[in-house]
């Protein structure tokens, strides 16, 4: 199934990497702004400015506890009011998101880690 890529928007810039993992992994861009709106646990980013948002795929509660097999994560920048990040010929216009990466972790993550070591070598690569 090929997915129809995102286009940048007046709320959103998707940068090369997160098409790429929203192609890996299934996503699409009604999913991702789905994890962002309505997001279950916030972590600090490993980036700058950074935040990553997850939501639980088919959360249950078993006992007064909530568990799942599966969380999609999306990790994102949020720029300042009256500031401008300038990527190639394109300027993130403010109160606009770029969305940096997304994925797919199997289980659970432990709190304050939830970056694979595999997502954070590509990001290391760019």
């Amino acid at each position: 199934m090929q997915l129809k890529p995102p286009k940048n928007s007046d709320k959103y810039f998707w940068t090369e990497h997160s098409i790429f993992k929203m192609r890996q992994y299934g996503l699409s861009e009604q999913k991702v702004r789905g994890v962002i709106r309505n997001f279950d646990r916030r972590e600090e980013g490993i980036a700058k400015n950074t935040v990553a948002v997850m939501q639980p795929i088919s959360p249950k509660t078993v006992d007064n506890k909530k568990t799942w097999k599966q969380e999609l994560w999306v990790m994102y920048q949020s720029k300042a009011k009256n500031q401008k990040l300038k990527i190639k010929d394109n300027f993130i216009k403010n109160n606009q998101l770029k969305i940096i990466s997304t994925w797919r972790y199997p289980g659970i993550s432990p709190e304050r880690d939830p970056i694979p070591e595999e997502i954070l070598r590509e990001l290391g690569e760019l």
